[in-house]
């Protein structure tokens, strides 16, 4: 492990702690963010002389105070670039969030989605018009259909939880088409994703949990007691992940899936995981009905903000007919879009968040068989670096003794009142951001860490040293952690207060009455 320079534990809270390897924190980082930047006159657009003639506008629409700041131009956005500096983003720094594969995208990407032809292709234009568009959808779904073995595929779903919801409307809709209407229940395990149970009940299904072993697998006994004698006429099917949110692979995956389908049920997979297994594994291969892969974590495209995302459905043979639709097909020497027999129908307007398919495409293309297979091997293999290097603070709370896959479950007990909120805290104060806390939540204090495969070696230790740094300030001086972050236009506030009663809205002076407080 590399030597890293770490300023010493009981550096006083308005000494910045210094990695070599940290990004540097911008001048005006303590500086107050100014709002009251507005001055009476001052303009920052001049609008021309009206050519058209003037209409009267509804009176009851009029307001004589509006209270709009008065700004000009470079002020704006000058204030605009300073909030944007602030920013974290991963083209800044490394964002190690767990299950969430917060990995670098490609500027190769971008360029392709911002191609004219793409970005100003119109969804209603006619299928003729409209021809590069559609073969490059069906390339895409021919592309996921290779990398995971399902014989057909949607690129329907904007997100992965609608990709999840597509999944349990196809496997209510089949038992419906075979007039089992009493297969109601969904068995999913205690450390799933929190939109898995959200999506059984949108389904209309009951979620029914099932329990995790000791090595942090499915409790076995648990699952077939679950799928046996009466049971067994009631079970709809089972939602899992794998790898799991513990970071571990099922080891008994194929049993688990065959015991449900012993029981009249299917089988959903959760895609989210799948950075530790492209290339590597078919899903499909394994017995999988029907699984989504989050387009916008494993194949690179951007996460941040909320979206735009993608949620691409792959179905094996019972339940290739009942995907969401329309898909591209390929129609003699041209592209047309279809919808299967038995669809549970669209999910969302027009043909999915097109750019972001485009820029999935573009990564499967520019990485090809080899470099696709080097995505999970290398999400692995950095997993497993940083989970030795940070062990003996922070040892996982299962499976110890077993590689992780992509990412693992730390569980810190580091003593003296420190949490791992406060460990979060103090991470920002270090240049990075925290990785996922209490979740799973069958982790005490849970810490999940995912570096993704495209971080170096040098970050992986520098990030390494930060953690192993806060450990001896839990030891020497807690209260530098409970009081983190310390280096931030804003220290730690109240996110309970936040949540319950949250300012919506801006209400000082500029303002000038118009706004009142929620």
């Amino acid at each position: 492990m590399m030597e890293l320079e770490i300023s010493p534990p009981e550096c006083p809270p308005d000494q910045k702690p210094v990695l070599r390897n940290a990004a540097a924190y911008p001048a005006s980082a303590k500086s107050p963010l100014l709002f009251e930047l507005s001055v009476p006159g001052r303009l920052g657009v001049s609008l021309p002389k009206c050519d058209v003639p003037e209409t009267p506008l509804p009176a009851a629409l009029l307001r004589e105070n509006l209270g709009l700041p008065e700004l000009d131009e470079g002020s704006v956005v000058r204030h605009f670039t300073a909030l944007s500096a602030k920013n974290f983003s991963i083209d800044g720094n490394f964002y190690p969030l767990g299950s969430c594969t917060m990995k670098y995208n490609p500027k190769m990407n971008e360029e392709a989605a911002s191609l004219r032809g793409w970005r100003r292709t119109h969804p209603l234009l006619p299928e003729t018009a409209v021809q590069g568009a559609l073969d490059l959808l069906y390339r895409l779904q021919e592309s996921l259909k290779a990398i995971t073995g399902f014989p057909a595929f949607s690129l329907q779903a904007a997100a992965g939880a609608q990709g999840e919801l597509a999944g349990a409307l196809m496997i209510r809709a089949y038992h419906r088409d075979r007039g089992d209407l009493k297969r109601k229940r969904i068995l999913i395990p205690d450390s799933a994703h929190g939109t898995n149970p959200a999506t059984c009940t949108m389904a209309g299904f009951t979620a029914e949990t099932i329990p995790s072993d000791a090595r942090g697998a499915v409790d076995m006994e648990a699952l077939i007691a679950a799928c046996a004698g009466e049971k067994a006429g009631t079970l709809a099917g089972l939602m899992i992940t794998n790898p799991g949110t513990l970071g571990l692979f099922e080891e008994r995956i194929r049993e688990i899936i065959a015991a449900v389908h012993r029981a009249g049920g299917l089988v959903y997979g959760d895609g989210a995981n799948m950075n530790a297994l492209i290339g590597v594994l078919k899903p499909a291969d394994l017995g999988f009905d029907v699984m989504h892969l989050n387009l916008h974590k494993t194949f690179s495209t951007p996460h941040g903000g909320g979206g735009p995302g993608a949620g691409a459905v792959g179905a094996g043979a019972l339940l290739a007919e009942y995907l969401p639709g329309p898909a591209a097909v390929r129609a003699g020497g041209a592209f047309t879009l279809k919808t299967p027999g038995k669809s549970i129908g669209r999910l969302k307007a027009f043909n999915g968040n097109f750019g972001v398919l485009v820029r999935a495409y573009a990564y499967i293309r520019h990485l090809g068989r080899e470099g696709i297979r080097r995505v999970a091997e290398y999400s692995v293999l950095n997993a497993n670096y940083l989970k030795h290097l940070t062990g003996g603070a922070y040892p996982p709370a299962y499976g110890a003794e077993r590689p992780c896959m992509h990412e693992f479950a730390a569980s810190p007990q580091l003593g003296n009142g420190v949490s791992t909120v406060d460990i979060a805290k103090r991470l920002i104060d270090y240049g990075f951001h925290p990785p996922t806390v209490y979740f799973p939540l069958i982790v005490r204090e849970a810490l999940m860490i995912e570096p993704t495969e495209t971080e170096t070696k040098e970050t992986l230790e520098a990030f390494a040293a930060a953690l192993l740094a806060i450990a001896a300030e839990a030891k020497n001086s807690p209260e530098l952690l409970k009081t983190a972050p310390h280096h931030t236009p804003v220290g730690r506030l109240d996110e309970t207060a936040a949540a319950r009663k949250p300012a919506l809205r801006y209400t000082g002076p500029a303002a000038n009455g118009m706004n009142k407080e929620i």
